[in-house]
């Protein structure tokens, strides 16, 4: 427990206020910021759950502000679900922070995500609907439910596994509702509640929600994002043989946020501590097919484990998010349980999608060319873009993927997801990206849109960057053009 914490578990007014320090209750969106902050404190674990807040109007006092602001920032961090509150007792802190305090999108067409990853569809859409139009005539007179998925697409995902470097049948595949499904899946069948599941640190939002759902505890080994490797084996090691993780989620191939990619030894050396503990592992290479620099790509790291490790993908970066079919790769023993398992959580993917999918990849090659042209453009557009409105933030370039990994000049990542949403645009903090928060030095920025608007939207960032250090988020006001 923090020692700013009392041992009866409550927090004075007093103590909070000072925690909390400058927190600009003179901005535009006051309460807002207000839950920011006391969610920072959760997320650095400086108010542990059970911890009991002062009441409204104490605080209101030791803060210099109105019983209404606190108000309006307890509602906010009761929505998240971060506080709970009963008439009687009060309030006080019911979960660890995730990140779900961020800033409301302006409605404003002209508001720039850059929350998602997630690119608009590549160009070959429209033949590939038209083509698998007609081919799903053939579909019609069968039941329609495909709990493996259509063999067509499986044999074309199957060829590109074997030329990757791991020889694969279609009898090692499952088609699945997109990449994240297939890891729900996977974390299902292997993992249950009190089990731990090791994850780099940062990793991926949704697949550590997921862990959490399932009553299972991440087991986080930092990455170094500002060096080479990137991953540190030996903690991985030590951390398999303390914590005997049943599962473990890795993305070696433009790790998201990071843009990492771990090299053809670090997979041998990855591949062997995961082998001698007997660590199932899943690696999803949902990013694997945009290596924006064209260097030689290391064989997937279920090449060195083949036996423990559980592969999936996805077309929603490489095509579109919108086809939302995606698959697992495995030992044919584990597809069987994996098809098994499923019937617990859905019946099959769609057909007519799988068909689209499975004509895009009868000559993948053309439009994946195209893609990476487009997302390379994209990739300098955005560096160019922060060397000459913030040039105090650090970066590595990465050689895929699509986001940037940016060290800001001080700990305000989630204050910066707050200011930027009053300036149009939408970002998520860093916390969001930690198994337990943290990462306030950190920002991740996607490339995904079209160069002016990352040079606009890079453009907002620094205003809003500004507003923060003036004092007021918001407080320097900028045309949206």
């Amino acid at each position: 427990m923090s020692s700013l914490i009392s041992p009866s578990g409550q927090i004075s007014a007093r103590r909070l206020a000072s925690m909390l320090g400058a927190w600009r209750s003179g901005s535009r969106q006051g309460a807002a910021d207000l839950a920011a902050a006391i969610e920072l404190q959760v997320l650095d674990g400086q108010l542990a759950v059970g911890t009991r807040l002062p009441a409204e109007r104490q605080l209101a006092e030791e803060l210099g502000t109105s019983r209404t602001l606190i108000g309006a920032a307890w509602d906010r961090l009761r929505e998240s679900g971060m506080v709970e509150s009963r008439r009687g007792a009060g309030s006080w802190v019911a979960a660890r922070g995730r990140g779900g305090l961020e800033p409301s999108l302006p409605e404003s067409a002209d508001a720039i995500d850059f929350a998602r990853a997630s690119p608009s569809a590549a160009g070959g859409i429209i033949p590939a609907l038209d083509t698998a139009r007609v081919a799903l005539a053939d579909h019609l007179g069968e039941h329609g439910y495909s709990d493996r998925g259509l063999f067509v697409l499986r044999d074309r995902i199957a060829r590109r596994y074997t030329e990757r470097g791991l020889p694969t049948t279609p009898d090692q595949v499952m088609i699945t509702n997109g990449a994240h499904h297939g890891f729900v899946l996977a974390l299902r069948m292997l993992a249950g509640p009190g089990d731990r599941v090791l994850v780099e640190n940062p990793s991926y939002p949704n697949a550590l929600e997921a862990i959490r759902a399932a009553h299972a505890i991440p087991v986080p080994v930092a990455l170094d994002a500002a060096g080479d490797q990137g991953w540190d084996i030996a903690g991985i090691e030590a951390a398999v043989r303390q914590s005997s993780p049943r599962l473990a989620y890795l993305v070696v191939d433009f790790q998201n946020p990071t843009g990492l990619r771990l090299d053809a030894e670090g997979r041998e050396r990855l591949g062997a501590v995961l082998s001698r503990a007997r660590t199932p592992f899943v690696v999803d290479e949902t990013l694997v097919e945009l290596d924006l620099d064209g260097d030689e790509a290391p064989p997937p790291l279920a090449a060195s484990a083949p036996e423990f490790a559980i592969t999936i993908g996805s077309s929603s970066k490489s095509h579109w998010g919108g086809l939302r079919i995606g698959w697992l790769r495995a030992s044919v023993d584990v597809i069987t349980r994996l098809v098994s398992a499923r019937f617990m959580i859905d019946l099959g993917s769609p057909v007519f999608e799988q068909l689209v999918l499975a004509e895009l990849l009868a000559d993948p090659t053309p439009l994946l060319r195209r893609r990476r042209e487009e997302f390379l453009t994209n990739r300098d557009a955005l560096v160019g873009a922060l060397r000459r409105y913030c040039p105090d933030w650090s970066f590595r370039v990465p050689g895929g993927g699509l986001s940037l990994w940016c060290r800001l000049s001080e700990p305000m990542s989630t204050r910066l997801a707050v200011a930027a949403g009053t300036h149009g645009v939408h970002l998520v903090p860093a916390a969001r990206f930690g198994a337990y928060g943290g990462l306030e030095r950190w920002v991740r920025l996607p490339y995904g849109l079209p160069p002016e608007r990352l040079h606009e939207g890079v453009r907002r960032l620094s205003a809003a960057v500004r507003s923060i250090r003036a004092g007021a988020a918001g407080g320097v006001d900028l045309p949206v053009t």
